[in-house]
């Protein structure tokens, strides 16, 4: 089991990301239009960088939702290798069966 605090942490960036999304994806796209002033464009880029660094989507990190690992993570499953080899042994998941030949 991954420590709390780190979990934690995780869904905090979560939280926040869903927050600020259309913030950020209005400021870039104003950052973005080569149409527009130089001027308004840098300004643009000052205010998103004022905006929490945690707010970013891609601070946000991929953990098993049975255990908080963070690595060897199955973005279809959600989970890690290790709870989904578990969750399988103990026929948990529909239609995975253990092979052995």
């Amino acid at each position: 089991m991954a420590k709390t605090s780190s979990v934690e942490k995780n869904n905090r960036r979560r939280k926040m990301a869903k927050q600020y999304a259309a913030k950020r994806a209005k400021l870039k796209a104003i950052i973005h239009n080569k149409s527009l002033p130089i001027e308004d464009r840098f300004s643009a880029q000052l205010k998103l960088a004022e905006l929490p660094r945690n707010s970013a989507k891609t601070r946000i990190r991929n953990r098993c939702e049975v255990t908080g690992r963070p690595r060897a993570y199955y973005r279809k499953l959600k989970m890690s290798r290790l709870a989904l080899r578990e969750m399988a042994n103990l026929g948990l998941i529909p239609g995975m069966v253990k092979s052995s030949w």
